[in-house]
């Protein structure tokens, strides 16, 4: 075992071990009452909430999500205890399930790669944050960071739907994600978890968070395994495939730390570490096909509030994305013999800057924000042969914000963005977001804006036989879209109600996409599409909650994402249901809850060949039993995929000739790689 791997697998197993131990130090009750806690200043203070977005804390950036729903940006949130419910093994899971309006096709199951599409976006066009800091890099932007994120580390996922990049950045075109992950707490909490599942998978997870004075501190880690589960279906495995089962082991560890300095200065230190080793399934000639994986993220902030009406926050961070890649083929034209495709090649990037927040209350009712981020980035890839690119960008923003003091009933921003990188074009950005409070519980929003994306590496430069090949003459995107929703929420004793009608378009020009296929090399060569691309479509989600132990929730997105040629879009979905039922009875020492996804028409180009791979059906099942009064000890069961549907992407391989060599693919086939099967698991908590 290598030696990353071996300390934080022993730190994983010291840290659940003695967690009863350094709670015997402090257990001491907390005299806050239940519904209230403190800030980070040491002052009682209610719960902020809005809609679907509850947020604890007084950290500027902490409510930044509740503050931009009230100013009418449409936010949900995934909220740890239904990720539990479900036991979901990673982020992505969770999402795809979960999230409302958001489409998550993993490749081969668990930490694998990801398409995603928010509002009939493309998977780029999606920013994703931990706490706050930006976890894709423009440079490799079309690789969603989903693949080594536990769902254990997570407290609650913030999803922001439509243009986020006043803010966020330009990347965040169609929204931004953050993952928050454990939270801090004024008195001792902790809890550990080991489960398993039918396809040898095994997770190990546990926290402790506490308080001793004015210092405040999280620890957490995880542990995810599994010693493999077919990949593929049975007719697509060539006989030269000897490492038919996908594999996977990812290890996380992570520490925060809070201390009030003064009344008025707070300081937060964050650190988190992952190892993790990855299949990258394949049928067809593969010996050996893995990610050998190496990530740390580290922030040190300062929260300053030096006036009543004046609290800005500066945030330094650092992330370090290392992976090496091995691939080994089984040679056709020497039985028994090996081809080195890859040893050890490098793909990887680092990422640091800093971050600066500002709120200034200038009259009743008129606000003030501001900020500033510098962001220097670089990486390369010895698989994609691109060559080390290192990139640094200034920006700077401001908004001016109304609240209902100064327009009854009514909440309007705007604010612009401005950003300039060393490599590229400048550009400038706008947004205006505005909500109004009607009758009946009613309300309105919408938001208008522009936004810009420069070409990633992968699309620039990437140089990958048999598959894709970059064009270094792309021309950035720019794109105006805008979004407008109608909602309500009735609340009448044990009965709850609430809806959301949204309508959103999208205009792109210069759209970057695969234009040309490429006979002689077998490879797809990205360009930029003629014309303006439209995206239209609609967002309705609704829920009910009854007698305080039935909850129903539904959401339907139907995304019109066109080229100039009539055609869908590749890989968003032109139609998303998802729907979850959970019994939660207080009185009853057990709980139920069913989520449904089902996925429409959605198209693929392999080999310059138009193929739809949607309209599939997705049933989760789960079910928990507390086995004491307190609920400290808890059995969790669940069935992924219950019908055992068998879905997935298609995509290029290559059937066995003697001829060809590692390189050669003188009779391309059509292979589908499959979604997570049907998946029996059993977790054990204990929580205190």
């Amino acid at each position: 075992m290598p030696a990353p791997r071996f300390i934080s697998l022993t730190f994983l197993v010291w840290f659940l071990t003695s967690g009863t131990l350094l709670a015997a130090e402090n257990t001491a009750p907390s005299a806050m009452p239940a519904h209230v806690t403190k800030n980070k200043y040491g002052s009682k203070k209610k719960r902020l909430q809005h809609e679907h977005l509850t947020v604890v804390g007084h950290s500027l950036e902490d409510t930044l999500p509740e503050h931009l729903a009230r100013s009418g940006v449409k936010v949900d949130v995934v909220r740890a205890q239904a990720i539990r419910n479900g036991n979901y093994v990673d982020v992505a899971q969770a999402l795809s399930a979960l999230a409302p309006s958001m489409s998550v096709a993993l490749k081969n199951g668990p930490f694998d790669y990801a398409d995603v599409s928010l509002m009939g976006s493309r998977t780029e066009d999606v920013l994703w944050l931990v706490d706050g800091v930006r976890i894709n890099n423009r440079l490799y932007g079309s690789t969603p960071p989903l693949d080594t994120l536990p769902a254990a580390i997570v407290d609650r996922i913030e999803i922001l739907d439509g243009g986020q990049s006043l803010f966020y950045g330009t990347q965040a075109v169609a929204g931004a994600v953050n993952i928050v992950t454990r939270p801090f707490s004024d008195h001792l909490t902790g809890q550990i978890t080991a489960s398993g599942d039918s396809n040898t998978g095994r997770h190990l997870d546990g926290y402790l968070a506490n308080a001793i004075g004015k210092h405040r501190f999280v620890v957490y880690a995880s542990g995810d395994g599994t010693d493999g589960y077919r990949a593929f279906r049975k007719q697509d495995y060539q006989p030269s495939a000897t490492h038919r089962d996908r594999k996977y082991s990812v290890y996380t560890v992570g520490a925060k730390y809070n201390v009030d300095i003064t009344s008025k200065l707070n300081l937060t230190a964050t650190y988190q570490h992952t190892i993790a080793n990855l299949d990258y399934a394949r049928p067809y000639r593969v010996a050996k096909n893995t990610n050998d994986r190496v990530e740390d993220l580290a922030t040190l902030k300062l929260d300053f509030h030096p006036l009543e009406r004046l609290n800005f926050y500066v945030k330094g961070y650092y992330h370090n994305w290392d992976t090496h890649y091995d691939t080994i083929y089984n040679d056709l034209k020497h039985p028994g013999q090996r081809d080195v495709l890859y040893r050890n090649a490098y793909w990887g990037y680092e990422d640091y800057g800093v971050n600066v927040l500002g709120r200034a209350i200038l009259h009743r009712g008129l606000e003030a924000w501001f900020g500033y981020d510098m962001q220097r980035y670089g990486g390369q890839d010895n698989v994609l042969r691109i060559l080390p690119q290192t990139e640094m960008t200034n920006a700077g923003f401001a908004q001016l914000r109304m609240t209902p003091d100064l327009l009854p009933h009514a909440h309007i921003a705007a604010g612009f963005r401005y950003n300039s990188p060393t490599t590229g074009r400048s550009a400038t950005i706008w947004n205006v977001v505005g909500r109004y409070d009607l009758p009946f519980n009613l309300y309105a929003r919408g938001e208008v804006g522009t936004n810009f994306r420069l070409p990633t590496a992968e699309e620039l430069f990437a140089d990958d036989p048999q598959d894709e090949r970059g064009n270094p003459n792309l021309k950035p995107e720019r794109s105006l879209s805008a979004n407008f929703s109608l909602g309500q929420r009735l609340q009448s004793g044990r009965f709850g109600i609430h809806w959301d009608l949204t309508g959103f378009v999208r205009r792109i020009d210069n759209l970057i996409d695969y234009t040309t296929f490429d006979e002689k090399t077998g490879q797809e060569v990205f360009g930029n599409e003629n014309g303006t691309v439209h995206v239209n479509g609609v967002s309705i989600s609704g829920g009910m909650e009854f007698n305080h132990s039935f909850s129903w929730d539904t959401a339907f997105t139907w995304n019109h994402a066109r080229q100039n040629n009539g055609l869908q879009m590749v890989q968003i979905p032109r139609s998303l249901v998802k729907t979850s039922l959970d019994y939660h009875p207080k009185d009853l020492p057990f709980g139920l809850t069913a989520t449904f996804v089902y996925t429409g028409s959605q198209y693929i180009s392999v080999s310059g060949q138009r193929i739809n791979y949607g309209n599939y059906p997705v049933l989760n099942v789960s079910g928990r039993y507390y086995i004491d009064k307190e609920r400290h000890h808890t059995l969790n069961f669940s069935i992924q995929n219950l019908t055992g549907a068998e879905y997935g992407r298609p995509s290029r391989g290559c059937k066995d000739t003697s001829t060809d060599g590692p390189y050669g693919c003188s009779l391309p086939y059509r292979y589908v790689s499959l979604g997570w099967p049907r998946t029996f698991q059993l977790a054990y908590t204990y929580r205190f």
